[in-house]
């Protein structure tokens, strides 16, 4: 494992930092010779691994030869500073005819704790749950397992349910924080029924843009260079998908490690397998007094729990025979024995061992072909269920329709009724949280409520009839409905991966309310609107294929029912956005949102109509149809204005200015565009899934250069890069990264293209955005260009052309050919580059993408240059571009061509003439002087004046 920082490395009672070659016991610094520290470090940095005497010795003795009683002397001494062998220590063990081994557990951890703390800000989505508060005969289990895991990088850790696996993972976590540098992902699979959602679910905590039912490439792509310790918890009803996902990024992902806890083994290669036994009690044999009880880590559980509980366990001799016989029946799971010690309180501790008796041991001796965790845990569950009073037990069964983390607020809207009010289910949960029936767990800020795998299983196995499944099931839909209309609204505001893990844990009962909803004997009138709320949320949050499939579900469900109401505009709208992301723009997606538009406009609701036709424009722009797009935006703007609307009026001005942004109509662009940022920088500015403010910000950088302003458009393009990246859709850092360069390239900062271009393709590989993967290969076709490499670099453009084409993704192809003409001109292919511009331009002029037509015309010019015997019209096309930039208000393409031109008169002999046209060109910029292009005028029209004056 690489070292990190200021790395310590402790065993027993010692502490070594390797950088400062210092070693303490007990917070003591230890006199520790030269020679025996170095041997000291070499053996405990591969703990568990042998090291020859040959390899010690030319690693102590460098260049000098020594005997092997010199090696023995020093082994000695550190032996014996170390205390090997006194009180059962074992550190260093000899390895007969082959070294030295260091055998106690080691743990590292980085020394630096403000870096640690750096790094644990750096990864958002780091989300442990609270450190278990003290381990009962843990520490040693946990030593164990780090070491394990350290060089094996994955194990499983096994055991009965109740063990205590979960609690051990945890502590785990924390211990191994500081040496993952905060990289520490914790999932908790239990709240999972359906094991197609574990990738997505790891996907969607990290914050990973899911378009498909298997995001495990996703995944791959962003873990395979990160060093990430990834915690799987509780993973048995999900056996064969963890164990399939679980392989896969042990064999792809080299720094990544995988710690999962499940009560059978993934049986995949690469893992192993640390068995968690359950807590040691005394021995049948023995005759156990107080003292004896108080050594063995079941009873020692026991008496911590009861206590704790509120009762009165003064253990003595006379007291511990019982409670060593409740542990030995409860086999020394920790979870039986802590809901047997919170009994006491109230019955005592005689009386609990009596009830125990007999609610438990024939069930426990009954069935012994049943696993262990069955006998153990069903008998524990069955004897609490039965202590409970009624409305404990009709609370409790109320709860169990929950999927994993429920709120209070969810838990009172579902469970309170007409026989149980608010009062009493408040006092039901004090009291089931008190037996252990309910855990807690705070989520963000808020705390959280969970029946316990085994619990729920129970619950749902007692006696409960169909309309009151059937009432609680309509109670739970119809809450998670306001539920997702309430997050759908806040998504956009959630940056950190504990605060997602708050909505995804709530997200899960939508799945289940859906299913129930959309399944036999549901409710597909309540499944419906519980969609309609709903899919936002699954958008926002990148779910891509659940989006899409519970609104089709929904849809489909609407047939022979009343169509055109508002849950149908927004069922569309989003199948129709999420198709888009998934397929490119087909025609499904514009039927979908069409059908959307025309409920909207039904309706007369003017936010939403101004939205879909923003989409709409967008949707457009990307299938290269940019009249359209703007008639779009055009439409939005004028339902916008005549409802003054300021939401509206802001999303209108954004559509309207992206739209005239792209037919070169820069100066009204620029207004629009300003308007709308003046707008969303203090309000809420995502609509559909995409961030208003980051396509305006994108718009504006673009214009502010080709409008002569190279500095600030670089300075926004930054900015709205930072901007993409707080963002909790993976899209909108996407779609910043595709076309931010664009500034950096035309500023001649290769540089920074290039960093940002690497980091698009990254960043699209692992969200399966594959527009956005082109486009950065896109990038670098232009950078390789740039550099002199032009024949890899139209190779590159042809691929990436190729596969935007096929995925409808139509909206750089001017640009990319325009580039990939110049390219084809550096490898001499002139009459392949200037069929491509004729074909370009012809394009541009039909479909309205008019942003590079000056670029095209000037393209063209130098196209025909190559050609000597037709100069005369390179003059022309020359003369079209000035023209065409000049109308536009482009002075940045304006100056292109200018330097073209000048270029072209002063080889003919007109220093005079190329000077006039390039000197008030070049004076009209106030900013960027050192970027290429206006560098390369500033040269150009020196030698002109020198030509002049000469």
């Amino acid at each position: 494992m690489t070292t990190h920082g200021k790395e310590v490395l402790s065993f027993g009672p010692f502490r070594l930092t390797a950088s400062e070659r210092l070693l303490t016991k007990d917070g003591v610094p230890v006199d520790l010779g030269a020679r025996a520290y170095e041997i000291l470090t070499a053996l405990v940095s591969t703990p568990n691994e042998v090291i020859s005497k040959k390899d010690l010795l030319s690693l102590v003795w460098p260049n000098v030869t020594v005997e092997e009683g010199s090696l023995r002397g020093q082994m000695a001494s550190l032996r014996k500073m170390l205390g090997d062998g006194k009180d059962g220590a074992r550190y260093i063990t000899t390895v007969a005819g082959r070294g030295y081994c260091f055998v106690a557990p080691v743990s590292r951890s980085l020394g630096e704790p403000e870096a640690a703390s750096a790094a644990a800000e750096s990864f958002r989505n780091a989300n442990l749950p609270v450190r278990p508060a003290g381990l009962i005969d843990r520490e040693d289990d946990l030593q164990r397992v780090a070491a394990q895991l350290e060089v094996a990088r994955f194990v499983t850790v096994v055991g009965l349910g109740g063990v205590g696996k979960t609690t051990l993972a945890t502590a785990l976590g924390h211990h191994l924080i500081e040496a993952f540098g905060g990289a520490v992902l914790f999932v908790d699979l239990s709240m999972l029924s359906d094991s197609r959602l574990v990738t997505s679910t790891v996907a969607s905590m990290l914050g990973l843009s899911v378009r498909s039912d298997d995001a495990t490439p996703n995944l791959i792509a962003y873990l395979r260079d990160k060093r990430v310790l990834l915690i799987l918890d509780t993973c048995e009803h999900l056996i064969e998908s963890v164990a399939t996902f679980a392989s896969c990024v042990f064999r792809e992902t080299p720094q990544v490690h995988i710690l999962a806890t499940s009560r059978e083994a993934l049986q995949v290669d690469g893992e192993q397998i640390y068995r968690l036994e359950p807590l040691a009690c005394p021995p049948d044999d023995a005759m156990p007094t107080a003292a004896i009880a108080r050594s063995f880590p079941a009873t020692q559980l026991f008496v911590e729990r009861a206590a704790a509980s509120g009762a009165r366990l003064d253990l003595d001799d006379a007291d511990a025979p019982i409670v060593v016989g409740i542990c030995r029946k409860l086999d020394g799971v920790a979870l039986a024995i802590e809901l047997a010690a919170r009994r006491v309180e109230a019955y005592g501790l005689r009386d609990t061992a009596a009830l125990l008796d007999q609610r438990l041991t024939l069930l426990w001796l009954g069935s012994r072909t049943a696993p262990p965790r069955h006998k153990t845990l069903q008998a524990t569950l069955d004897w609490s269920y039965r202590l409970l009073s009624s409305v404990e037990r009709l609370v409790l069964r109320r709860l169990a329709v929950f999927v994993g983390h429920f709120t209070l607020d969810a838990m009172l809207a579902v469970v309170t009724s007409v026989n149980v009010d608010q009062t009493a289910v408040l006092g039901a949960i004090d009291s089931l949280i008190a037996k252990s029936m309910v855990t807690t767990r705070p989520i963000g800020a808020m705390m959280r409520y969970r029946l316990l795998d085994t619990t729920r299983t129970y619950i749902l196995g007692t006696e409960i009839t169909d309309p009151e499944v059937a009432d609680l099931a309509v109670r739970h839909a119809n809450y998670f409905r306001r539920w997702s209309e309430q997050a759908g609204r806040e998504w956009a505001a959630l940056s950190s991966g504990a605060e997602r893990e708050a909505h995804l844990a709530d997200l899960n009962n939508v799945r289940a309310a859906l299913e129930w909803c959309f399944g036999e004997g549901g409710d597909p009138e309540i499944g419906i609107k519980l969609a309609a709320a709903a899919a936002p949320v699954l958008l926002a949050m990148s779910l891509l294929s659940e989006c899409y499939r519970w609104s089709q579900h929904a849809i489909v469900a609407l047939e022979g029912r009343t169509r055109g109401e508002p849950e149908e505009m927004q069922l569309q709208a989003n199948l129709g956005v999420a198709s888009m992301h998934m397929n490119g723009p087909s025609d499904a997606a514009r039927a979908a949102l069409d059908r959307s538009l025309a409920i909207a406009e039904a309706g007369g609701n003017v936010l939403s109509q101004v939205g879909i036709l923003g989409t709409l424009s967008m949707f457009c722009t990307r299938d290269g149809e940019f009249k359209t797009a703007l008639d779009h935006a055009r439409r939005a703007r004028t339902v916008a204005g005549a409802a003054e609307d300021p939401h509206a009026m802001a999303l209108a001005q954004s559509a309207v200015g992206r739209a005239l942004h792209f037919i070169g109509e820069h100066g009204s662009a620029r207004s629009e565009l300003e308007a709308a940022l003046q707008h969303w920088s203090h309000a809420q500015r995502a609509y559909l899934g995409f961030d208003d403010r980051i396509l305006v910000g994108l718009g504006l950088a673009r214009g502010l250069w080709v409008q002569g302003h190279p500095t600030k458009a670089a300075v926004r393009a930054r900015e709205t890069i930072k901007d993409a990246e707080s963002s909790t859709n993976p899209a909108s850092l996407a779609v910043a990264l595709a076309w931010a360069p664009d500034v950096f390239v035309w500023n001649g900062d290769l540089a920074s293209a290039e960093a940002h271009a690497d980091r698009l393709v990254a960043h699209a590989r692992s969200h399966s955005l594959g527009p956005y993967l082109h486009v950065g290969y896109g990038y670098k076709g232009i950078l390789a260009i740039r550099r002199g490499d032009a024949r890899g670099g139209v190779d590159t453009l042809r691929g990436c052309l190729k596969h935007c084409h096929a995925m409808h993704y139509e909206v750089r192809n001017t640009e990319f050919n325009i580039l990939l003409a110049q390219g084809l001109l550096a490898i001499e292919q002139v009459g392949e580059a200037i069929r491509l511009v004729d074909d370009t331009i012809s394009r541009a002029e039909e479909n309205g993408d008019l942003f590079f037509m000056p670029e095209a015309l000037r393209v063209r010019g130098c196209a025909v240059l190559a050609m000597p015997t037709r100069v005369d019209d390179a003059e022309r096309w020359f003369k079209q571009s000035l023209e065409l930039s000049r109308r536009q208000g482009a002075p940045a393409w304006e100056l292109r061509t200018a330097i073209d031109l000048a270029a072209l008169l002063a080889g003919r002999g007109q220093p005079d003439d190329a000077c006039g046209l390039l000197r008030p060109v070049f004076e009209q910029f106030t900013e960027g002087l050192e970027t290429a292009d206006l560098a390369a005028a500033g040269r150009l029209l020196a030698s002109l004046v020198g030509r002049t004056n000469s």
